[in-house]
């Protein structure tokens, strides 16, 4: 019986789930040691990247419970169960197959949801003495890969204000899964306000909106270079901020996007511009602007995801709060390109409130002392 040649054995071996491909590691010591090569690995996860398959939507629901839910279909949901799944958890960040998790400890460790391996982060002081702030202070995380160096990254930034105006402190840290401790670098020459914010990857940077002055009611946007580390202010597209109850930015398409919403009449407007080259203002496109009914009585916040698989539309997530509830809302829709139609999502096991993060199953491993 003729037999298939290794490499041929690899072309087919990596357009495959992980899920397959854990159970075919049963089948043979070569094939084994081939699906556990670190050139297969990251074979494997540039063919899902570049085919736009083996992606999920990761939904948290009141900080304990996790879904899975097939990207291509979205039909189909799996409950996936964290590690420490006794503490509140929030995702830092989701790059390549891992997410950055932190629980209501304030511990953060390293998850692969489809390999099962997770990783609990060395802890980090903040440099600092507490009983000489007035408030929490800021802290601002951001997750990501760095290709010449192979490896992956986690940023962590505080600033805190003190009983007086004379009292600042600021300090910025980096981990790095290689070498698994963190280290301080240069500090921020920016501003941040709000409790806990947590950037966004595109371009080979970590990106976050902050002031330039604690005064400013004006955000900026900055990104954190993970080859050279250093920040760098990146200027916004133009334009009319006073209509504006809400902008953000995501990164869509390995491009950089910043998502406006405001209100016109009775429609809520959503315009999505996306940086085509990275650090150019000119190079701002709006490539997206439609109009969502306005028929409940709170904003509605709505968030690019991904394209499709053939990239013909665009996953929106809609969120719509009511404060005095306490409570979120929210649903997907499928945004057309082509005819610029909405088109609403349905699937009854996917909760009303939710946090979501795009997510691509790989094999990428932790250090070697990683915990299952």
């Amino acid at each position: 019986m003729a037999t298939l040649s290794h490499d041929l054995t690899i072309e087919i071996l990596r357009g495959l789930s992980v899920k397959d491909l854990l159970r075919f590691k049963c089948v043979s010591k070569l094939w084994c040691s081939s699906i556990d090569d670190p050139y297969f690995i990251k074979l494997h996860l540039s063919h899902s990247l570049k085919t736009n398959t083996n992606h999920s939507l990761i939904l948290r629901r009141w900080g304990y419970d996790f879904l899975s839910v097939n990207y291509d279909s979205l039909k189909t949901t799996q409950v996936i169960n964290p590690p420490l799944t006794n503490s509140r958890i929030k995702i830092l960040g989701s790059c390549n197959g891992l997410l950055a998790l932190i629980d209501d400890k304030d511990r953060i460790f390293l998850w692969n949801p489809s390999t099962r391996k997770s990783q609990v982060l060395p802890s980090t002081e903040i440099e600092f003495s507490s009983t000489s702030i007035s408030s929490a202070p800021s802290t601002y995380y951001g997750f990501g890969y760095e290709p010449i160096s192979d490896d992956y990254k986690l940023v962590r930034m505080v600033q805190s204000h003190g009983n007086n105006d004379e009292y600042f402190h600021s300090e910025a840290k980096v981990y790095s899964l290689r070498s698994n401790c963190w280290r301080r670098i240069k500090d921020v020459c920016f501003y941040l306000k709000f409790n806990r914010k947590f950037g966004f990857l595109a371009n080979n940077a970590l990106h976050w909106m902050v002031f330039k002055t604690p005064q400013s009611d004006n955000r900026n946007l900055v990104g954190f270079n993970l080859g050279s580390e250093e920040f760098r202010f990146l200027e916004l597209p133009d334009f009319c901020l006073d209509k504006l109850f809400w902008f953000g930015i995501k990164a869509m398409g390995g491009d950089l996007c910043l998502t406006a919403t405001y209100r016109e009449i009775n429609n809520v407007v959503v315009d999505v511009w996306i940086m085509k080259e990275y650090g150019v203002k000119q190079s701002w496109i709006k490539s997206i602007s439609w109009n969502e009914p306005h028929n409940i009585s709170d904003s509605p916040v709505a968030a690019p995801l991904a394209f499709s698989k053939n990239g013909n539309k665009v996953l929106f997530n809609i969120a719509y709060k009511w404060c005095h509830l306490r409570k979120r809302g929210g649903k997907f829709v499928w945004y057309d390109l082509g005819s610029q139609r909405v088109e609403n999502v349905g699937n009854r096991q996917i909760p009303t409130s939710f946090d979501v993060d795009l997510f691509v199953d790989s094999l990428v491993p932790l250090n070697s002392n990683a915990q299952q």
